[in-house]
């Protein structure tokens, strides 16, 4: 748990406007939490979310100031790019990497909830295509729904998965899920807001890779 808290969210202000550079700074930890899923299986996931931050860094990056929230970055993305916006720039990044958030939202959010498979409840699959088919599902054709299917079996049990969270250490179960509990409500939060930007600003698609 250790990993996640250690690099908490801010908590958004009243107009739910998300600052830029914090986001970047808190969204540049969690490539490793995919690690704790599985290095191996979990790596194109981890890659994706990676290359989309060095990308929206490298556009906030130009202007700072201009660029200071996500909705100022997205508005004068619409500004420069006219006809080809929302498929280009940080937007297009900004788009995938919301949604890969949001799988990390969902799973976690279910684990805390207690949903499990009755008959194995150490296995945490159930979480996992849950928030599979929230946040990405709908987005991925035939092959790499296959390739999730395949990666459901190399997933780790809940224990170890919270072990890999906790950097190791050995903690116990309620406690760990305590501390997902308070990581979550920022962090849902935020992604929360980011998904009614998009929507607000009509800038999400519904193609699939």
């Amino acid at each position: 748990m250790a990993l996640l808290m250690e690099h908490q969210f801010r908590q958004l202000p009243a107009d739910r406007q998300v600052e830029t550079r914090p986001f970047l700074d808190a969204v540049s930890y969690l490539p490793t939490f995919f690690d704790c899923l599985g290095p191996t299986i979990f790596a194109p996931i981890k890659s994706d979310i990676c290359g989309n931050i060095t990308k929206i860094k490298a556009v906030y990056d130009t202007n700072p100031g201009r660029h200071k929230t996500l909705q100022m970055l997205l508005e004068a993305e619409k500004e420069m790019h006219g006809g080809d916006w929302p498929k280009v720039g940080a937007t297009l990044e900004l788009m995938w990497l919301k949604r890969c958030l949001r799988f990390i939202q969902v799973f976690l959010q279910s684990l805390v909830d207690g949903e499990k498979d009755s008959s194995n409840p150490n296995l945490i699959r159930v979480n996992i295509t849950k928030a599979y088919d929230v946040a990405l599902k709908r987005y991925h054709g035939w092959f790499v729904q296959q390739l999730f299917k395949a990666a459901l079996y190399a997933a780790p049990y809940k224990t170890d998965f919270l072990k890999a969270l906790s950097k190791g250490r050995d903690v116990k179960e309620e406690e760990c899920l305590e501390k997902i509990r308070k990581f979550l409500i920022n962090f849902s939060a935020t992604v929360d807001a980011v998904y009614d930007m998009f929507c607000r600003m009509n800038a999400d698609l519904d193609y699939k890779v």
